[in-house]
C-alpha cells in the first residue's frame, strides 16, 4: 500500500507542479506586459522586473488552490485514462484510501500556502512596493491620490509609504477640534521613529482661526503618538498583503476603536481557511474523476478544472464584496463556497461508490 500512495501521491504532485509553474508564468508575464505602462525615467525595467520578481511568492499564493484543483484531474486522470484506477478499484483499493493518498501532496501543498501567507509574503509585498515607490519618486509628495489613512483620536493621518526601521513618508495631519472643524493642517515630507517619539522633517503647518490663516514651516519637529512603527507597517499593505496573525491584531485594534474592520476580518479568514479551500477544491477533483469525468479526454478535464475554478473564485469574489455592502459575517462569505465544493463532491463520491 505504500508504494500505491507514493505512486498516486507521486502522479499528481508532478501535474500540480507542472500546472503551477505553467500559471504563474502566464501570470508572470501578464505583469510584466502591465508594468510597462508604468515605466518613466526613473522607473525602468530592471526595476519592474525586480518588482515583479518580489511579487512571485503572492503570485504563487494566489495560484495554489486553483492549481490543485486542475493538477489534481490531470493527475488523476492520466491513472483514469491508462485504466490504472480501474485496476486499482479491482484489486479492492478503496476510494477513500485513493482520495487519502492524492491528499498527502496536497497538505504538503497548504503547508506552503500556510509558510507564505505568515512568513513571507508580509516582507516580500512591502519591499516591492517601497522598491516601487522609491524608483517613482512619489513619497513626498502631498498627493492624496496614493498611500493610506489612520485616524487617532481628533487627527485624521495620511502617509504615502511606511518603511522599515520607523521610517514614513509623504505625511499628511488633519486635526479637528470636539465641534468637528478643522483646527490645523500640517504636512511632513519624513518621519523617523526615534527615543519612543516620531521626529519630524520638512514640515509645512497652516491654523485655521476665526478670521486669521497662519502658516509655518520647521525643518525638526516632534510627534506625539501612541501609534507605533509596526502599526503604520500594518496599515500601508493592502489587507491582502497582511499574513494571519496581523490581520488579526489590526482588525481587532480597529474594532477596539469602533472602526469598520470589515475588509481585514474578510482577508483573516480567507487566509485562515486556505487549507478548506484547496481541500474543497481537490474533493471535487477527486469526485469529477470517480465520476462524470472518468472516460473523457484530458483536454475536457482541464477545461472542466478551469470552469470550475473561475465558478468558485468568482462566487467567493461576490460573497466577499456583498458581506462589507450588506453586512453579514465575512465568515460566512467565506464558508459558503467551501461548503457547496465539499458538498457537491461528497453527493458525486456517494455516487460513484
Amino acid at each position: 500500500m505504500y508504494k500505491l500512495d507514493w505512486y498516486i501521491g507521486r502522479t499528481v504532485a508532478m501535474s500540480i507542479g507542472a500546472v503551477l509553474m505553467i500559471i504563474l508564468g502566464l501570470d508572470i508575464i501578464f505583469a510584466i506586459v502591465d508594468e510597462m505602462g508604468e515605466m518613466d525615467a526613473d522607473y525602468q525595467t530592471a526595476q519592474a522586473v525586480q518588482y515583479i520578481i518580489w511579487t512571485i511568492p503572492s503570485r504563487l499564493y494566489e495560484q495554489l488552490g486553483f492549481s490543485a484543483l486542475v493538477g489534481c484531474m490531470v493527475g488523476l486522470g492520466t491513472l483514469a485514462g491508462t485504466s490504472e484506477l480501474t485496476v486499482m478499484r479491482a484489486a479492492g483499493v478503496s476510494i477513500g484510501r485513493i482520495a487519502w493518498a492524492v491528499m498527502k501532496p496536497v497538505l504538503l501543498l497548504i503547508i506552503l500556502g500556510m509558510a507564505l501567507a505568515e512568513f513571507v509574503i508580509p516582507v516580500t509585498n512591502q519591499v516591492a512596493e517601497s522598491r516601487k515607490a522609491i524608483a517613482l519618486g512619489d513619497l513626498d509628495d502631498a498627493g492624496l491620490e496614493s498611500g493610506m489613512w489612520m485616524r487617532d483620536g481628533d487627527e485624521f493621518i495620511h502617509f504615502n509609504a511606511a518603511l522599515s526601521g520607523g521610517r514614513l513618508y509623504g505625511i499628511t495631519r488633519y486635526h479637528f477640534d470636539a465641534e468637528r472643524e478643522l483646527e490645523w493642517v500640517e504636512f511632513s515630507e519624513r518621519a523617523q521613529f526615534a527615543e519612543n517619539q516620531w521626529v519630524l522633517s520638512n514640515s509645512r503647518a497652516t491654523r485655521f482661526a476665526e478670521e486669521l490663516v497662519q502658516s509655518d514651516a520647521q525643518k525638526r519637529a516632534s510627534w506625539q503618538t501612541d501609534i507605533s512603527p509596526q502599526l503604520f507597517a500594518l496599515v500601508v499593505p493592502l489587507p491582502s498583503d497582511l499574513s494571519p496573525s496581523n490581520l488579526w491584531s489590526y482588525a481587532r485594534f480597529l474594532d477596539r476603536k469602533n472602526e469598520d474592520a470589515s475588509r481585514y476580518w474578510l482577508q483573516f479568514w480567507k487566509k485562515l481557511l486556505q487549507p478548506l479551500t484547496i481541500a474543497s477544491l481537490v474533493m471535487v477533483a477527486i469526485s469529477f474523476i470517480f465520476g462524470p469525468l472518468r472516460e473523457v479526454t484530458t483536454g475536457l478535464r482541464v477545461f472542466t478544472g478551469v470552469i470550475v475554478g473561475i465558478v468558485f473564485q468568482t462566487l467567493q469574489d461576490m460573497l466577499g464584496p456583498s458581506s462589507l455592502v450588506f453586512g453579514f459575517p465575512p465568515f460566512i462569505a467565506v464558508m459558503v463556497p467551501i461548503l457547496l465544493c465539499f458538498g457537491i463532491g461528497w453527493m458525486l463520491l456517494r455516487r460513484a461508490r
